[in-house]
């Protein structure tokens, strides 16, 4: 019974990477051109689709490749420690990262679910540090173990075709959505 609900929990995470993976092959076809239509610009009115968009496009099968297995981990750790927050979580994390980004980025078309990696990285480390519950720091020790390299991706990279700045906004805003979606203690 467990292995079925545990399965029956991972299904939109899976599905979520199954989108992804679905429009880089769409966007193969038409030359990365979903890229440029719907990808973040920064201060651009037209780039603010990217907001929403951004964490399903993907600069090439590399760059998506690169997200698939750092999503499934990521995302299975933290539907483990907050199955009832995970998704309200995801979203507000990708907006309130999105809209960083697009106010405070570089000049340029940004695309990639990193902001959502390092948003999840940021959420399961924050909900640590505040509720001190055991299933929290389980998940925060599995991410530091497994992840704990992505904190040197928040600094300012040289590399122009990494956004430095979507790692940074996503842990950042992991940390204020982690702090928003707390459990409190009962009294």
């Amino acid at each position: 019974m467990q292995t079925t609900e545990t399965l029956r929990s991972i299904r939109p995470l899976v599905a979520l990477i199954a989108v992804i993976w679905a429009i880089e092959v769409l966007n193969q076809i038409l030359g990365h051109q979903l890229n440029q239509w719907f990808g973040l610009l920064p201060r651009s009115f037209s780039g603010l689709i990217g907001v929403p968009a951004m964490p399903f496009l993907h600069g090439g099968v590399s760059h998506a490749a690169a997200n698939t297995l750092p999503l499934l981990v990521l995302g299975g750790i933290g539907l483990a420690v907050a199955p009832r927050r995970f998704w309200l979580a995801s979203v507000a994390i990708v907006v309130i990262s999105g809209l960083a980004v697009w106010v405070l980025a570089r000049p340029a078309i940004v695309v990639g679910a990193s902001g959502l990696i390092f948003g999840w990285f940021g959420f399961v480390l924050s909900l640590a540090v505040m509720e001190r519950s055991l299933r929290a720091l389980a998940g925060a020790i599995a991410v530091v173990v497994l992840y704990g390299g992505l904190i040197w991706g928040v600094l300012p990279s040289a590399a122009v075709q990494i956004s430095w700045e979507a790692h940074l906004f996503g842990a950042l805003a992991g940390g204020v959505v982690a702090f928003l979606l707390r459990e409190r203690p009962p009294r």
